[in-house]
């Protein structure tokens, strides 16, 4: 089984009923939270060794491990395959920490974009404007605009201001 399966496989153990879960994912934010706070406060920019050696140092059991390397993923400089890596896996990860902001941003992980920690990245005036920059990337901005006597656009065969203009 792979390292990535027995995370899957972990989060179902111990989901089994809501108050599981809640337990669960409140202990596993509070443990990653920790190791973010390592990484951010000691400005650790690359991630490199062998998996098991890693999840020593970490303080995690593998598959929580699994799951850091899961949610950390998408900011990443070099994209990685987690159904390949597995205890005795050499990696190196290398961390874009703005791609990394704005993704604890979109969770929304408050424990996280929230640490002190990020002041040795980021001034507080780059940390709003990652955050306006975020939120820009989630606005939706409809191009096509129906005018009034244009035809409706629900295909009844009026004008606009006669149906859904209304």
């Amino acid at each position: 089984m792979s390292l990535y399966d027995a995370w899957k496989n972990y989060i179902e153990e111990n989901c089994s009923t809501q108050e599981e879960q809640n337990e669960f994912w409140e202990k596993y934010c509070a443990d990653e939270k920790v190791l973010y706070q390592k990484i951010l406060g000691e400005k650790i920019t690359i991630i490199e060794g062998k998996v098991e050696d890693l999840v020593k140092e970490s303080n995690m059991v593998p598959p929580q491990y699994m799951g850091f390397l899961d949610g950390i993923s998408d900011s990443l400089m070099a994209p990685i395959d987690l159904e390949m890596i597995e205890l005795d896996s050499e990696i190196k990860l290398e961390i874009d920490f703005a791609k990394l902001y704005k993704n604890m941003l979109a969770v929304p992980a408050e424990w996280l974009y929230t640490l002190d920690e990020w002041d040795n990245f980021f001034t507080e005036d780059e940390r709003i404007e990652l955050e306006k920059d975020y939120k820009r990337s989630k606005t939706v901005v409809n191009e096509v605009k129906v005018g009034r006597n244009d035809p409706c656009p629900c295909g009844s065969g009026k004008k606009f201001k006669k149906c859904c203009g209304r």
